[in-house]
């Protein structure tokens, strides 16, 4: 019989025990070392002063008071994030399953029997009574080839890379808070200027439907007016409609209603954004949680590997059980009642063509992930250069678009003064003033980006 004490001493060696994963390296990153360069990317190098993304906190990066509490209200109540945050929860409950295997079962049992049976060599029926009392193990698998502990590891990685699923969620939650907040600001701006735009139009169709009325403006240019006033009336109601939509989504990611007065105002009254550095490499991005998750995704099936080639090995199994069995159930714990068994069982794989096929498909899972990793590198590498090279260009557009939208309007002041002589026709200005908008709100939505795109608004790195 063995011993309670011998039974943990082996708990204790295997858990402590070699496997057969293979060891583990990290691929190397197929991108640049360096960021790319460029007339896009002018300004843009990662020696400009400024921290690195992934160790700025988003209460840092998002000043506006408003913001932040509608991203703080996103955080708790968004949908996704609570299941992704489910997820993580589900995850460690299977690894915690998985790895409770390598510890034996302890139960006990009381069975009570009684039937009616002939004895051999007896005259009659007789009644037969049996009672009894165990505690013991049912079939534990003795990992000595490390079989259990690579399915542990391989749940361990899962969870872990869930857990990064978690954080990339939270990452693309705030951004997209962010963005949908800035948007409504543009959009609630347009709305401003197409209503003042309708005002002017209006005010400019009367006057010259005054002028036409007495004969001093042809029906050409009534009609005209007219259709400036009409596009301004369509204009109202577009950006009207897209404000209502705009809040709508951000009631969405809020996951409820977002209080009036947290709701933006004026672009121009955002809080402007801190400028943040790529970092003086491209290996930033092995900090970014979506390539975390790949990676623990790769050291998953890294260690499936360990699992399938101990399939080659023998499977030890352990029964065992001691306790006392009486015929009368007052004598089930008295002297001489004491009962015990102990079944160890080998199982030597001999021929089974399913053990190759299974570890080569672990093989090919593993070479699937390193694929996955590497695209997950080039992806975000992608997303940065991108960031970079709108950061580079958008300076130059805005100032091209605020100087387009002054001249526009000293051409709206003087043809509007030259047409009351009868000089010149009505001109507006709304199609230049709205692009400023665009490339105001595309400034900041940039900003934003290339935060989330180099890691930042995630909780800190949780331990592997």
């Amino acid at each position: 019989m063995i011993k309670l004490g011998s039974i943990l001493t082996i708990t204790a060696v295997l858990l402590t025990g070699c496997t057969m994963i293979p060891q583990y390296t990290r691929p190397e990153a197929p991108i640049p070392a360096a960021w790319p360069s460029g007339p896009a990317y002018k300004e843009t190098p990662a020696t400009q002063g400024g921290p690195v993304a992934a160790d700025l906190q988003w209460r840092e990066f998002f000043a506006d008071e408003r913001l932040q509490r509608i991203i703080d209200t996103a955080l708790k109540n968004n949908r996704d994030l609570r299941l992704a945050a489910l997820n993580v929860e589900r995850a460690r409950a299977l690894y915690r399953i998985q790895r409770a295997e390598l510890f034996p079962i302890v139960a006990t049992d009381f069975t009570a029997t009684k039937q009616h049976a002939r004895i051999s060599g007896g005259t009659g029926l007789v009644t037969l009574k049996e009672y009894g009392a165990s505690l013991g193990i049912s079939s534990w698998e003795v990992d000595f080839f490390g079989r259990i502990r690579s399915l542990s590891k391989r749940a361990l990685e899962e969870y872990f890379a869930t857990e990064q699923a978690r954080r990339s969620a939270q990452i693309l939650l705030i951004s997209e808070v962010a963005s949908a907040y800035l948007t409504l600001a543009a959009d609630r701006e347009n709305l401003k200027l197409a209503q003042s735009t309708l005002e002017s139009q209006q005010a400019g169709f009367n006057l010259i439907r005054r002028r036409f009325e007495v004969g001093l403006a042809p029906e050409l240019d009534l009609r005209q007016a007219q259709t400036r006033v009409d596009a301004a009336r369509v204009d109202v109601a577009k950006y009207t409609e897209q404000v209502a939509k705009d809040e709508n989504a951000l009631n969405l990611l809020a996951g409820s209603m977002v209080p009036a007065d947290l709701l933006p105002g004026e672009l121009s009254a955002v809080k402007p954004l801190p400028d943040v550095a790529p970092g003086t490499s491209s290996e930033v991005l092995l900090r970014r949680p979506d390539i975390l998750e790949a990676e623990n995704t790769l050291k998953a099936a890294n260690a499936n590997i360990g699992a399938a080639r101990a399939n080659f090995f023998p499977r030890i199994s352990l029964t065992s059980a001691i306790g006392s069995a009486s015929g009368d159930l007052s004598g089930l714990f008295k002297s001489g009642s004491f009962v015990w068994n102990y079944a160890p069982q080998i199982v030597l794989p001999i021929f089974d063509a399913r053990t190759w096929s299974a570890l080569r498909e672990t093989k090919v899972e593993r070479e699937i992930a390193v694929a996955q990793y590497e695209k997950a590198i080039q992806g975000a590498f992608r997303e940065v250069a991108d960031a970079l090279a709108s950061r580079g260009t958008l300076g130059d557009r805005m100032k091209a678009q605020q100087s387009l939208v002054d001249a526009t309007a000293k051409t709206y002041q003087l043809s509007t003064a030259r047409y009351e002589k009868g000089i010149d026709i009505y001109l507006n200005v709304l199609d230049a003033q709205r692009s400023l908008y665009t490339a105001q709100q595309g400034l900041i939505a940039n900003q934003v980006r290339l935060y989330a795109v180099l890691g930042g608004g995630s909780d800190p790195t949780p331990a592997n």
